[in-house]
């Protein structure tokens, strides 16, 4: 079954609820969530190469999402293997992909799957394939010593949206990384390898809040003003530094590099910004288009993630909200972890509200003239076993997949990638990579080659220069 929650839920509440909590690096709101932030490094000033990229968009399907299921389908592996799903064509000759996936199959000529992807990691659990994919880093022993208690630490890699994020100029309105539509996952269990980490809390991203029942609702915690804060006292720089104070006390730390006061210049731009308040306004879209992308909080999280790199946001993340409401048909958390009832969960609930949301976004992009400069990258934790029946949720009759690192596949599109490939192979039952095997490494350094990042060394906290992300090479075939 689930072996731990991974359902989103509202971001925690500011201690004081007649002030404003104006605590996050970018003013996103995780970074000061886990206890003492590790100081800001130093990243280097140098402006990096242009990249045909202008932005990224990573769709990250929490849970773990079935290869085998959707990018990678075996129909010559026994049934036990294969289940009853069947590949069809797509608009690329000789790509194929799921049969309930016959939007996304439209746009084929605009993908490249990635079929020999390892992400192996030593507890073969959700925080570690979190961290892997993430970051590129693999799980460090610490994954395995202290399992579901292994939460985010300041010296954590960073997220691979943030190190984008750390190297462009800051904006005057939006930040250069926002995550959408929660956090992942339901506290205590955050998940490692999304946040700046070691790079400082100055390049978090801004977390956005989405809801289930109301998806064309979202709501930035950092930046929602409480009681008797109102938009002019904001603007008085004594009555900032007061709404923080009592947030700033247990994080003595981040003060002594002047972060709190970047923090605080951030977040008056941000609530004084039209740019901002516009750009989350997903309301305004024609109807048509809504219906386009599906009346779902996800769907309205690719169509709000459009509207984000529009307005010139760098980096966003859409992490999959999970329903509730199929838990316990899927014997997950109702998202993609389908230890139990996988076929069914998928058929009729996953891969169809998938596939019109994914669909719409590339569709809605080539239309607008965007796809060319916005990189889509499709990813998740892990695969699912390739052999049907979990022993958690009742063996082959239970008719599950269960977690399963060592082999998976992603999706890459727009922003200078090659459409119409199929990259590397998986074995004859999905279980191994065979050819062109590659890491979540090789797909961070493709993000940054595409996005035209080149310059990946940081300086820490003591002034030695490292390197963000020395494993790995850009998988110029996609390019």
């Amino acid at each position: 079954m689930n072996d731990r929650p991974r359902n989103s839920r509202t971001l925690p509440t500011p201690p004081h609820s007649r002030r404003a909590f104006l605590a996050a690096s970018g003013v996103g709101f995780a970074g000061l969530q886990f206890g003492v932030p590790a100081p800001a490094a130093g990243v280097q000033s140098a402006a990096p190469r242009p990249g045909k990229a202008k932005s990224t968009i990573l769709f990250f399907l929490c849970g773990g999402a079935s290869h085998l299921d959707m990018w990678d389908l075996k129909p010559e592996a026994p049934y036990e293997y294969r289940g009853p799903f069947q590949p069809i064509e797509t608009s690329a000759a000789g790509l194929q992909i799921s049969e309930h996936l016959p939007l996304t199959a439209k746009q084929g000529r605009h993908l490249a799957v990635v079929r020999s992807l390892c992400s192996t990691v030593n507890t073969n659990d959700h925080h570690g394939g979190y961290y892997y994919n993430l970051t590129g880093h693999g799980a460090d022993p610490s994954f395995l010593s202290l399992g579901n208690n292994r939460t985010p630490m300041p010296d954590d890699w960073p997220y691979m949206g943030c190190v984008v994020g750390s190297r462009r100029p800051a904006g005057d309105g939006l930040p250069n990384a926002v995550t959408l539509p929660h956090m992942p996952s339901k506290r205590p269990y955050t998940r490692p390898g999304q946040f700046a980490a070691k790079l400082g809390v100055a390049h978090d991203p801004l977390y956005v809040q989405g809801s289930v029942d109301n998806p064309l609702k979202f709501e930035a915690p950092a930046l929602v003003l409480q009681g008797d804060v109102t938009n002019a006292r904001l603007q008085s720089r004594q009555s900032l530094l007061g709404a923080v104070n009592d947030a700033r006390r247990q994080f003595d730390r981040e003060a002594a590099d002047g972060g709190w006061s970047r923090l605080q210049q951030r977040a008056v731009s941000l609530l004084g910004s039209a740019q901002t308040t516009a750009a989350f306004n997903v309301a305004s879209e024609p109807e048509k288009l809504r219906e386009r992308y599906g009346a779902t909080i996800n769907g309205t999280s690719l169509l709000l993630a459009r509207r984000l790199v529009e307005a010139g946001v760098p980096f966003v993340t859409v992490f999959w909200m999970e329903n509730e409401k199929i838990a316990g048909k899927c014997k997950s958390a109702g998202g993609w972890d389908t230890h139990g009832n996988n076929f069914n969960c998928l058929r009729e609930h996953l891969l169809p509200e998938f596939d019109r949301a994914f669909s719409a976004l590339v569709e809605d992009l080539d239309q607008r003239g965007l796809l060319d400069e916005t990189l889509l990258l499709v990813t998740s934790e892990m695969g699912r076993t390739p052999k049907i029946g979990d022993p958690r949720s009742g063996g082959i009759a239970g008719a599950g997949r269960d977690h399963w690192t060592h082999c998976m596949s992603v999706v890459l599109a727009g922003g200078g990638i090659r459409g119409g490939q199929a990259y590397g192979t998986s074995d004859r039952r999905g279980e191994y990579p065979a050819e062109k095997p590659v890491t979540p490494a090789h797909v961070a350094k493709t993000v940054y080659h595409a996005m035209g990042v080149h310059d990946l060394e940081a300086t820490d906290k003591d002034g030695r220069v490292f390197n963000l992300l020395a494993e790995g090479e850009p998988l110029l075939e996609l390019l």
